[in-house]
């Protein structure tokens, strides 16, 4: 096998070059159509509509009409995904992708792997927004292009060149809850010179999170970046990208004894701090007037995770990810057959240290390290785009994987495409799985193996004119060897281990994007989704989730209104109110939430806007036990340079 990969990468050093979702390229190409980075390894933009796979790009112009504060709420408006946060703003936030486990999406910031290298799952709850960003989120097994991690899909964030969105920007506003809330950003660019830094505060009092409590769990969340891009040739580029992420942020904790056993209550003093710092650079070299590009890319992320109680630290973890990749692409044009062939070498390695001061919990290290090797062939003939993509990874805790991915999409004369694809996935066990030790709690499995999925996917998108697409796509995904908490006997105490039997997840998706007129927007999401385990639905995965959103503007553009509607229907979870920690299965009820946005432009330079959140003031749990915040209403300024 190792001669196999050998020779496919020599062949792709003579052809292709490749860069990981190079982070500085703009969303739009110079026709204005909307192009991504994340379906592919090449680092090269590729159009939204020439896409066989199935991608979302929500681009700063809807984060800002959404008023958009905290990242995961952008989130519930695309399809297949499912969005659960543990009450307050700041708490514990899981995303899940067409019924995937939430461990299963992998995160990139700026290109960055982002995920606790300790839990091995990114908390949406310490993201908050930046002042210019987008955000891609592509769905289905991609784990022949990212390895592990991506078996429901891949989600990266993207923070705007200095080219993208120039010039200097301030915003600050406040409201209910004791929400104070705040962002700068200075950007600009050159002829070799690339520049953006910007930083983003939001800090709340909060609301209770206990059903019958009154203890306000408040958060302050920060955030910094940086990203710098030199190109002092036509053929040469470097890129920087830095990033601060801090979030301090109270919590509750369940009752351990009485009538309130299992459920969430007041709990004073508790709290948790989150501090990560992520870094890439990146070289680029590109040959053969532009057909053949190359690039080598390093990156880190650093995180360190506290909870305390009154008392002081109760428990806690530091890991590291360091990766290192070199990425080749080629692109051939024969006329009628236009070409990208891509290869990739991609190294990491991950490490952790419990930090919990307790004589149960395990003190030491433990490091994995894996190498993986990708190939990726993306092709076009006349209205045919094929793709195909190959990874295999050696690792030296897990078995060696393969896997692939096939894709394949055809448009017709008047507008209809058809698409579909076949793909496999794969995710190892997170270090809390193999080693988290708790007495009479939980117990770690260093004999897992890791999970496997396998799936396809068809779907048709229909274009209307140049103002108008709607679609949709049917899903089927098997996953085996799911990780799963058991409680043997005779002492009942949480153990994971893999399961036997195969969990199932199919769907439908579907989507509107339309500009009727130049004064009206609007974008709807759907997802219909049957998700199953060992026989039982699967929790925290709505059947029905929906969101509308609508934006009119006054004729001169000064004035604009968002509505948003997002509807989340009944889904399952489980409660630990039984005193042997065996959990017991939930009904949470159906929730519809509508925020009003309104913005005013007074001069070029200065805008005032307000929004409400939770207008009807609706009562809700995306968590068993966790209440959420009510009615809501903010305002603030904005000032552009």
């Amino acid at each position: 096998m190792k001669t196999i990969f050998v020779s496919m990468l020599a062949l792709v050093a003579a052809t292709p070059a490749l860069a990981q979702s190079d982070p500085t390229l703009p969303t739009r190409d110079a026709e204005g159509n909307e192009i991504v980075v994340t379906a592919s390894r090449s680092g090269d933009g590729t159009q939204v509509r020439d896409l066989p796979a199935s991608i979302t790009l929500i681009d700063n112009d809807a984060l800002q009409q959404r008023q958009t504060r905290i990242l995961s709420d952008v989130l519930r408006d695309v399809p297949g995904v499912a969005v659960s946060r543990t009450g307050a703003i700041g708490g514990m936030t899981q995303v899940r992708i067409r019924g995937s486990e939430s461990n299963h999406v992998l995160v990139l910031i700026d290109g960055i792997k982002a995920s606790d290298p300790y839990n091995g799952e990114f908390d949406f709850g310490t993201l908050i927004t930046d002042e210019a960003a987008k955000v891609e989120v592509l769905r289905g097994q991609q784990s022949a292009l990212y390895g592990s991690d991506a078996i429901g899909g891949v989600i990266q964030y993207i923070t705007l060149t200095g080219r993208e969105a120039p010039g200097i920007s301030l915003r600050a506003e406040g409201g209910s809850f004791g929400t104070a809330s705040g962002g700068a950003r200075f950007a600009g660019a050159s002829d070799t010179l690339d520049y953006a830094l910007s930083s983003s505060l939001y800090r709340t009092d909060g609301t209770p999170t206990a059903r019958d409590g009154d203890r306000d769990i408040g958060s302050t969340s920060i955030g910094a970046s940086a990203k710098v891009s030199w190109t002092p040739s036509a053929i040469f580029k470097l890129t920087g990208v830095g990033r601060y992420s801090y979030t301090d942020a109270q919590t509750n904790n369940s009752a351990l004894d009485g009538p309130l056993f299992g459920y969430t209550v007041d709990s004073p003093g508790v709290h948790f701090r989150n501090d990560a710092f992520y870094g890439l650079a990146r070289a680029e070299l590109t040959l053969a007037d532009g057909r053949w590009t190359n690039a080598l890319t390093g990156q880190f992320a650093d995180t360190t995770r506290k909870s305390y109680t009154a008392a002081g630290l109760d428990f806690g973890d530091k890991g590291q990810r360091y990766k290192g990749s070199f990425e080749s692409s080629y692109r051939l044009d024969t006329g009628k057959l236009v070409s990208r062939i891509t290869g990739a070498v991609d190294f990491e390695r991950e490490q952790f240290r419990n930090t919990t001061p307790s004589e149960f919990a395990f003190q030491g290290r433990r490091s994995t390290e894996n190498w993986g090797f990708v190939g990726q062939y993306e092709g076009t003939i006349d209205a045919l785009t094929v793709g195909a993509s190959l990874r295999r990874d050696q690792n030296n805790r897990f078995a060696d994987t393969t896997t692939y991915r096939l894709q394949a999409g055809y448009r017709l004369p008047f507008g209809l495409r058809a698409r579909g694809a076949y793909g496999t996935g794969v995710k190892n066990p997170g270090y809390s799985e193999l080693f988290g030790y708790s007495d009479g709690r939980y117990i770690g499995n260093p004999n897992l193996k890791p999970e496997k999925s396998k799936g396809w996917e068809a779907g048709v998108d229909q274009e209307i004119g140049t103002r108008a697409t709607i679609g949709a796509t049917y899903f089927d995904s098997k996953l085996e060897n799911e990780i799963y908490t058991t409680y043997p006997a005779p002492d009942f105490v949480a153990t994971p281990d893999n399961r036997d039997t195969l969990s199932r997840q199919h769907g439908v998706e579907v989507f509107a994007s339309a500009r009727p007129i130049d004064q009206l927007r609007f974008d709807l999401a759907y997802t219909w989704l049957h998700a199953r385990e060992d026989g039982l639905i699967e929790v925290r995965r709505p059947k029905h989730v929906a969101s509308v959103n609508t934006t009119v503007f006054s004729p001169d553009k000064r004035f604009s209104g968002t509505l948003t509607v997002r509807y989340n229907g009944r889904q399952a979870d489980v409660a630990f109110t039984d005193p042997s920690y065996v959990p017991v299965r939930v009904s949470l009820q159906e929730y519809v939430l509508i925020n009003l946005n309104a913005d005013y432009k007074l001069s070029d330079r200065l805008s005032v806007f307000g929004r409400i959140e939770n207008v009807t003031n609706e009562d809700y749990e995306e968590v068993f036990s966790f209440a959420t915040p009510g009615r809501a209403a903010y305002g603030g300024i904005r000032a552009n340079f």
